[in-house]
């Protein structure tokens, strides 16, 4: 049952919530695994943070007995489908994707049935439903060395996300189907605003991640996955970046070059629609919480479980091959 706001402020006043969640990682032999859009507490008391293939890999790889994970929905799934036998919690069961939701398993089969000749790379960021009905998964950061690992001639499906889809097409050159989808958050950057802001910061930076529309990506210095627009704004001797991505990677990208300024892509309105509303469920009362309770758990029915799990497995096994 969810639990109000003022009912977890209730069961968790008085504590140190970050001493309480150390205790429960010794205690459970537990890891927990946080994305970049997460809020910095959560990124400080995380055990691994990072982008999609990053934490794929730390949970395909972790000796721990329960995983934590402060991320979305599919990105919990995702660690049960490589992990059966450990247990997985999140900290908010609402906490789930926008692109996610964007493609409907029944109607996706029904797409993928009218072109039986194509491989199917699904974007992780897609249910473990999809990711069963998938040959390849894929991530931002190793998306376009996935498709060139395929014989030219290959016919590829390519979905949920129309926007990185038009991004892969672009770099490979590859004439790929795309699923009509898309991420709520890096659809709302405003290629106006950001042309105004280059235009008061004309040393800036633009970095985007390759979910951004095209306008958008037209404005960039460079694109890449949140790793890797994170190392980018470590390594470049630029001192100004407008991110066009989810806010969250700000915390990181300050704490790794305090000297520098981030400022964030504004969105077409004068909303907060560069935080994702999903990410920011989560909260350290809810981690503490759910560790402590070992739930919401996250469960994969077997006959779905397997082929996601291959599926992803043939993206661990490209990468690794390619030193990604």
């Amino acid at each position: 049952m969810l639990q109000s706001v003022a009912s977890l402020r209730s069961e968790t006043a008085g504590l140190d919530l970050f001493e309480e969640i150390d205790r429960l990682k010794k205690e459970k032999n537990a890891i927990v695994l946080a994305h970049y859009y997460q809020d910095s507490d959560i990124q400080d008391i995380a055990d691994y943070i990072g982008d999609s293939l990053g934490l794929s890999q730390q949970a395909a790889s972790t000796n721990a007995d329960m995983i934590v994970f402060a991320g979305v929905h599919f990105m919990a799934e995702t660690a049960k489908i490589l992990c059966p036998q450990k247990k997985v919690v999140i900290p908010d069961l609402r906490a789930g994707c926008s692109l996610a939701d964007s493609c409907p398993p029944d109607r996706f089969k029904a797409f993928c049935d009218a072109h039986p000749d194509h491989i199917v790379i699904s974007y992780i960021n897609c249910t473990a439903a999809i990711k069963a009905l998938t040959d390849i998964v894929c991530t931002s950061s190793n998306a376009v060395q996935i498709v060139n690992s395929l014989p030219a001639d290959t016919k590829i499906i390519f979905a949920p996300d129309k926007n990185l889809g038009r991004y892969v097409i672009q770099q490979t050159g590859r004439n790929m189907v795309l699923w009509d989808g898309a991420c709520m958050v890096h659809e709302i950057f405003s290629r106006e605003k950001i042309v105004k802001l280059k235009e008061r910061h004309p040393d800036a930076l633009v970095i985007a991640h390759p979910e951004c529309e095209t306008p958008v990506l037209e404005l960039a210095d460079f694109i890449g996955s949140t790793t890797a627009l994170l190392n980018f704004s470590k390594s470049n001797p630029g001192n100004i970046f407008i991110v066009a991505t989810e806010s969250g990677i700000l915390h990181q990208m300050v704490k790794d070059s305090p000297h520098k300024t981030f400022i964030p892509a504004p969105p077409e309105n004068n909303c907060a629609c560069n935080d994702c509303p999903h990410m920011k469920l989560n909260t350290l009362e809810k981690i503490y919480l759910c560790m402590k309770n070992e739930e919401p758990s996250i469960n994969v029915e077997e006959s779905v479980r397997i082929p996601a799990e291959k599926s992803i497995r043939r993206m661990l096994d490209i990468s690794e091959k390619l030193g990604l």
